[in-house]
């Protein structure tokens, strides 16, 4: 199934290079929402997250009639959503931008939004599970914290995260390890305490 999805995307890609704009609109639906979710993920769900997801999707556009599939199209699809996070990020380091006013939107959006759990109690401690876990994935370095998302979220192996990062198989395993165990450290004393 993996292989026609990918066989898809391929096809795809062919008709947007000879300027097939549904072929296009197609290819944005069948991956907007990975691309917005892994953005917004890396981005601690910053206001520009959308606004790299186009970026995102007019490169794919522009680079169309260049493009030679030497991976799968995911693989390439989500090394051009990492070098605009990358990029991003380096601007507001350059800024010096706090995130201070997005953690506390967040954590205003999860209670404000109600899970179906019958104990709000048990809803709240999710939330905030869930919170913790954001944050603690958010501090992580940028490699690492973009393994996480590719592996936990995106299901990608580690030979297509490899591909991503522009990194060994065996570099990737080493990222994911030390992302783990800076997850633990950060959430250990939050998990001792529920």
């Amino acid at each position: 199934m993996e292989d026609d999805s990918n066989e898809e995307d391929l096809m795809l890609m062919a008709k947007i290079a000879n300027g097939d704009e549904r072929a296009f609109e197609q290819l944005v639906a069948k991956h907007q929402q990975a691309v917005i979710g892994t953005i917004g993920k890396m981005t601690n769900h910053s206001p520009e997250t959308e606004d790299i997801a186009q970026q995102v999707f007019l490169r794919l556009w522009k680079a169309a009639s260049r493009y030679k599939p030497k991976a799968k199209f995911t693989t390439y699809l989500f090394t051009i959503t990492r070098n605009l996070v990358f990029n991003d990020t380096r601007k507001k380091t350059r800024r010096r931008e706090l995130s201070i006013d997005t953690d506390e939107q967040n954590w205003h959006d999860s209670i404000a939004d109600p899970s179906s759990s019958s104990r709000p109690d048990q809803s709240l401690a999710e939330d905030e599970l869930r919170l913790q876990v954001d944050k603690a994935v958010a501090d992580l370095p940028e490699t690492q914290r973009l393994a996480v998302i590719l592996r936990r979220y995106e299901q990608m192996s580690y030979e297509e995260i490899a591909e991503v990062l522009e990194t060994s198989v065996s570099a990737v395993k080493s990222q994911l390890f030390r992302a783990r165990k800076s997850l633990r450290d950060s959430l250990k004393a939050y998990l001792e305490e529920s």
